[in-house]
């Protein structure tokens, strides 16, 4: 065997494992997106999952075409929620800067709830941070 045939023959198995890779990367998406579609009844899933067992290729291949505008559409919807629920906790761990500290310390002062002495003290702590 020459030098050629065992070098295509290696290209030939590294293109057939990507093309099996993406072919369970795929199923994977399906499986995910069956289970986030909160509009598809129960037994159609099952089916969608049984057909994917039984003819793999052909169903994938058929959700693809007739669900994947619908999929990509809740993927984005899940994407976004995450993301507020990521930026909703960073804003309620994260402190306040200390201009904004002072700020209130100062509204304090002027409605006459703090004394200068504690306004300072406020002033004081917000300028450590």
């Amino acid at each position: 065997m020459s030098f050629w045939g065992n070098f295509w023959d290696v290209i030939g198995w590294f293109l057939w494992a990507f093309v099996f890779i993406v072919y369970i990367m795929a199923v994977f998406s399906i499986i995910g997106d069956l289970f986030r579609d909160r509009a598809l009844n129960g037994w159609y899933k099952a089916l969608w999952i049984i057909f994917l067992v039984f003819v793999p290729f052909l169903t994938a291949l058929v959700y693809l075409i007739a669900r994947g505008k619908g999929m990509a559409e809740r993927q984005n919807k899940e994407v976004k929620q995450a993301q507020t629920a990521a930026d909703d906790y960073i804003r309620t761990v994260a402190g306040s800067s200390p201009t904004d500290e002072i700020a209130k310390a100062k509204a304090l002062l002027d409605a006459g709830t703090i004394t200068q002495d504690e306004y300072e003290l406020l002033k004081a702590k917000a300028l450590q941070h």
